[in-house]
């Protein structure tokens, strides 16, 4: 009988074709993040919200009074707060089936078809823009989790740091070329012959016809799997989704390394979510920087990212992912520490600083993503992705409570910076403590040589 062979994946220099596939998703949806939520949505709803409000500035949606300028600030809280409720128990049901692939596609389309819809955003409707941003942000995390959950089963323990940084770099890459597209198209639309409203609502428009065309990508060479569990007899999903995330809680202090990473994983990006939402803040108001030069401030970060997650991946294989990780974590704190200091003093100071954080960002966050994927148990990856996404998303608003707090009571925004820095710190006081070699046996997985 002549011995049997076992396949192995067709491998290009850039990955195996299911590997390559999966980047294409973070290209595509980073769109969204990008132009909609991060540029062009909240300053154009708000316009929007403001046309339909009475004397005072109040709309009443739902017959709930909130000022105008407060309503985009609402949906995104209100969008973060049911995927709270919504995302893990997703999570649990997903892992008893096969249809991870299937929920990302319809989750996907969901949220990009939502987004096209941006483009009927006119007048004084902001209730649809309202309605069609909770829809897309809600199928964009819920998609993210299927996504994610894909990667301890596509990159072995060994090659699964670079795979997650690749894929992080990809989605800086393609977020930050339609969003270079969209701004040189919004800076020269009256030679298009269009107005300002729409070609806003033609860059919101664009996002989601990308976030629809490359995800055509992953679907087509993304596998679907069996199970690792199996219903139980007598059980529904959608109850089992309940009983499984319960006891998941219950027995997540037993994987204590774990739960420890968590923790401090939840502190320092805080501060790393801080720092962009509050960034362009701080270079107007402290630094003078006017309107015309954050938009490249912000280009340029995205394209150094790319270069910076490529290049922790690799230091990762060096090094491992946990040292990779305080490494950066070093940089975030002296970044906090400089903004501080009397030496920074001109945009273009700032200007190289942000390259110097575009440099660390996508690499603390692609590692830490790999670095976790090795710490869950086989078969609940989904649920457990769910919770990494809603726990992050839940602490975001410590971040810029204590950038707040600190303008508050010392009327600095270098004081506030440094505020920030606290996160950071903390992490590197939690993260070495994390023993992960340990974690991974825990999680019954097989520790890479490099952790």
């Amino acid at each position: 009988m002549a011995a049997t062979t076992t396949s192995q994946p067709r491998r290009s220099w850039f990955g195996t074709r299911e590997q390559v596939g999966w980047y294409f998703y973070d290209w595509a949806n980073s769109a969204f993040s990008t132009t909609v939520v991060s540029v062009f949505l909240g300053p154009y709803l708000t316009s929007v919200t403001r046309a339909a409000a009475d004397s005072e500035g109040f709309v009443y949606p739902l017959g709930i009074t909130v000022r105008a300028d407060a309503f985009f600030p609402y949906m995104v809280s209100l969008s973060v707060l049911l995927q709270v409720f919504f995302l893990p128990i997703m999570g649990a049901i997903v892992d008893y089936t096969h249809l991870k692939k299937r929920l990302m596609a319809i989750f996907a389309y969901t949220g990009a078809f939502a987004t096209i819809g941006l483009y009927f955003l006119n007048g004084d409707n902001y209730l649809l823009g309202g309605i069609l941003f909770l829809i897309a942000n809600l199928s964009f995390g819920a998609a993210m989790v299927c996504y994610n959950a894909f990667l301890p089963e596509i990159a072995d323990p060994n090659e699964r740091d670079k795979v997650s940084s690749v894929g992080w770099a990809m989605g800086y890459l393609g977020g930050g070329l339609l969003l270079a597209l969209n701004l040189v198209f919004f800076a020269l639309h009256d030679r298009f012959g269009v107005d300002t409203t729409t070609a806003v609502r033609i860059s919101l428009a664009s996002a989601g016809l990308w976030w629809a065309l490359f995800t055509l990508f992953p679907l087509a060479r993304l596998q679907s799997r069996q199970p690792q569990r199996r219903l139980p007899a007598g059980e529904r999903y959608l109850t089992i989704g309940f009983k499984q995330l319960s006891q998941t809680l219950r027995r997540l202090p037993r994987y204590s390394q774990t739960l420890l990473f968590l923790v401090a994983y939840l502190l320092y990006n805080d501060g790393i979510q801080t720092i962009i939402a509050l960034s362009a803040q701080f270079g107007s108001e402290e630094l003078g920087m006017g309107a015309d030069e954050l938009p490249p401030l912000f280009l340029m970060v995205q394209f150094v990212a790319f270069f910076g997650a490529l290049f922790f991946g690799y230091l990762a294989r060096w090094i491992g992912a946990k040292r990779a990780i305080i490494v950066s974590l070093l940089i975030w704190t002296g970044v906090t520490i400089y903004a501080y200091s009397p030496l920074l003093e001109t945009g273009r100071q700032f200007f190289l600083l942000g390259a110097v954080i575009a440099m660390v960002l996508g690499g603390s966050q692609a590692l830490s993503r790999s670095l976790f994927s090795q710490m869950i148990p086989k078969g609940q990856e989904t649920e457990y992705f769910s919770l990494y996404e809603i726990s992050e998303r839940g602490t975001s608003w410590l971040g810029p409570l204590f950038f707040g707090l600190a303008i508050q009571f010392t009327g600095s925004y270098r004081a506030a910076v440094l505020a920030v820095g606290v996160f950071f710190v903390a992490g590197l006081i939690l993260l070495p403590l994390v023993d992960v070699r340990r974690a991974i046996v825990e999680a019954g997985n097989e520790a890479p040589d490099k952790v």
